[in-house]
């Protein structure tokens, strides 16, 4: 019953596209012949992309990529990043507080507790995830990032250390000098202002944003107070182009944890019992700052050399114990690139260094104290071929070679000390792109990957170094189409993946606040991924202009050899990953001044432990936003505009953790819950 059940669903979601694909093709055949206004949104087909280490067109791109422009970047609630990121196929975000989310690509990433490893985040070419493959992307403001770019699966040949994949992320070029002021208000007494600033003055040019946040929350102990800021630009010298950007968050934002069943069908806005006698909090202070120095050395020859470094001042007040925690890193990016009329040649290396600082205490007693320092070298090689205008092939490597050292500097239980080396890394990767003609692309790669263990990971439940684990690895398969229709009105991408992975890292709990990660076996995740993006009408006065983004996952996660606590579940499904996930999304703007945002998003159950014993059901998301731009001034404008999430009011979890374990009389706390239905509204003026 179960099983038809799954059958029922995905069925119904694949029908559901098919009819809206169906009917956008109907009302592209009876409006074939009217004369409409010329769109000023350029068709996808022609976006220009960077993800692949080489900048070109998207439909000669040999291998699955996923694009997110200001527009669609901006159409949701500013706050919420998962709403933005969740509008594309093969990629799921979950989130569970301000603090604590988690990105999962393609399977890859749904085992860490509390935040998202196994993917890889680049800002303005320069990584900005930790050297341990830790990332935080809701420190990101969204409204800082002009285009986001998503490279799915194994990319380790271009990326280095990212199982899951890479996310790249952009700042506005600036063209203009011009000033934007934002203020939102939302549910729970949400208030979040953000100024920004460009200056455009001869050859240079200069970015700033500034944003604040504060919330009470929807659950107990469950604020925020958020701080962001932004300088960005670049300068056209004599002897080279100069680019800089630098990055700081402050994050204060109280911890209600995840809570077990009984509280979260009957009292949903509780904390956890105790995270909230405690008041449990997170605190920490972060930035990042790269300069680069772009140099044309002759019509063919160009370097790029990006340094940059970071740190991060963190404390976490918890039930078991206290952690404070920070880190200081840097490192240099290189990348020399020849260029001809039918070759692209790529060579690269990137080197990051982190050394990470932390301690236990409780109640003012000393538990543990360590140094961390982490070295990661990527040497890279990647050479695109061009022999005719139709095909584009790529053939990369990547030489990895990671290194941990762990100085234990409280000695009371023994000396735990001992460095990590990891056995070198090699990750080739060859994808090919074929335009059987313009309106139709063929592509496919084949390519290898790895992600490292997290330190936790890396270490036993006594401190001491576990000298056995091994970093994952797996190959990806992949085959897709692009499909261009109706003079680039509609685009149709669709794609096919495999991905064979083996030593799968497994979090194993023994006690709240320890855990340790071990090799487990092998896992395969196959799938199929769908994009479609219309422009369904386009006329100069009502019914106006009508566009439609429509995605749609459909995923199957297996262990293939995986023996947990002497139980076999060969063949079992990987829990917290949705087995489909569909979502459309409305773009109506029936008046020039006018926009009328609508999204409905279908999400498939999800296993919550490896028995596959119990699973969180699917569920249905709506979200309407609606605004309005006035032209006060000369070069000036006021938008309004007013949102409701979750429309339906569906109960649902917004993140789970996966085989949550109970301690004492407690239930498992597996769950987050999600928000309600609730409302926000908003003023940004521009000048």
């Amino acid at each position: 019953m179960n099983l038809l059940t799954v059958m029922f669903y995905s069925y119904r979601s694949v029908f559901i596209v098919c009819i809206l694909i169906f009917g956008d093709l109907i009302i592209f055949a009876q409006n074939r012949n009217t004369v409409v206004e010329v769109d000023t949104i350029i068709p996808l087909g022609e976006v220009v992309v960077n993800a692949y280490q080489s900048q070109g067109r998207l439909d000669r791109i040999p291998g699955s990529l996923s694009v997110l422009t200001d527009k669609s970047i901006s159409a949701w609630d500013a706050n919420s990043m998962a709403t933005t990121i969740n509008s594309l196929p093969g990629v799921s975000m979950q989130s569970g507080t301000y603090a604590t989310s988690r990105i999962v690509i393609r399977g890859m990433g749904s085992r860490t507790p509390y935040n998202t490893n196994r993917i890889k985040f680049y800002l303005n070419d320069i990584p900005i995830t930790s050297s341990d493959g830790v990332s935080n992307p809701e420190d990101i403001d969204l409204q800082m990032i002009d285009r986001l770019e998503i490279v799915k699966g194994p990319a380790s040949a271009l990326y280095g250390s990212g199982l899951g994949g890479t996310i790249n992320m952009y700042t506005a070029e600036n063209r203009q000098t011009n000033t934007n002021a934002q203020i939102h208000y939302g549910a729970f007494n949400t208030l979040k202002a953000n100024f920004g600033q460009s200056v455009v003055v001869d050859n240079f040019s200069l970015q700033a944003h500034l944003s604040a946040t504060n919330s009470d929350g929807y659950r107990e102990n469950n604020y925020l107070k958020k701080r962001t800021a932004l300088l960005a630009g670049n300068a056209v010298l004599k002897l080279f182009d100069l680019g800089y950007f630098f990055y700081t968050t402050y994050l204060n934002a109280g911890i209600p944890s995840s809570i077990g069943r009984t509280l979260f069908d009957t009292n949903p806005k509780a904390a956890a019992q105790n995270w909230n006698d405690i008041a449990g909090y997170k605190r920490y202070q972060k930035g990042i700052a790269g300069v680069s120095f772009i140099n044309r050395l002759n019509r063919h020859w160009q370097n790029k050399l990006m340094l940059f470094g970071k740190w991060n001042d963190s404390f976490e007040r918890r039930p078991f114990n206290d952690l404070d925690d920070g880190s200081k890193g840097g490192g240099v990016r290189n990348k020399l690139s020849f260029t001809s009329s039918k070759t692209n040649l790529i060579l690269g290396f990137e080197w990051i260094t982190d050394n990470y600082k932390w301690l236990m205490e409780k109640e003012d007693v000393l538990l543990n104290k360590n140094r961390e320092t982490r070295n990661h070298l990527n040497l890279f090689s990647i050479i695109y071929y061009q022999p005719t205008s139709k095909i584009n092939i790529s053939i990369a490597g990547a030489f990895n070679k990671i290194g941990y050292k762990l100085v234990d500097q409280f000695k009371e239980d023994g000396d735990k000390s001992g460095n990590r080396n990891f056995p070198s890394m090699f990750s080739p990767r060859i994808g090919i792109s074929y335009a059987l003609h313009q309106a139709l692309a063929l592509y496919g790669s084949v390519g290898h990957g790895f992600s490292l263990p997290s330190p936790e990971e890396t270490l036993l439940p006594e401190g001491n170094i576990n000298s056995d684990i091994k970093p994952e690895e797996g190959v990806q398969y992949e085959v897709g189409a692009r499909l261009f229709l109706f003079n680039k009105r509609m685009e149709i991408d669709g794609t096919l993946y495999a991905i064979e992975l083996n030593n799968l890292l497994v979090t194993k709990r023994f006690t709240e606040d320890i855990f340790t990660g071990i090799n487990a076996g092998k896992t395969r995740h196959r799938g199929v991924e769908l994009m479609v993006r219309n422009r369904l009408f386009s006329y100069k006065s009502f019914p106006g202009k009508l566009s439609s983004d429509i995605s749609y996952t459909y995923s199957t996660n297996k262990f293939i050899e995986f023996t947990s606590e002497d139980v076999k579940l060969d063949g079992n499904l990987l829990p917290g990953i949705p087995n489909y996930s569909t979502q459309i999304s409305f773009h109506w703007s029936p008046i020039k001044s006018m926009l009328i945002d609508a999204q409905f998003q279908s999400v498939g159950r999800q296993f919550l432990d490896d028995a596959n014993s119990l699973y969180e059901s699917s569920y249905f998301l709506s979200n309407l936003k609606i605004s309005n731009r006035l032209n006060v001034f000369k070069d000036s404008s006021i938008s309004l505009y007013v949102g409701i999430n979750n429309v339906t009011n569906s109960h649902y979890a917004s993140m789970v953790i996966v085989n949550a374990k109970a301690f004492g009389s407690t239930e498992p706390r597996y769950y987050y819950p999600a928000l309600p239905r609730h409302g926000y509204i908003g003023l940004n003026w521009s000048f």
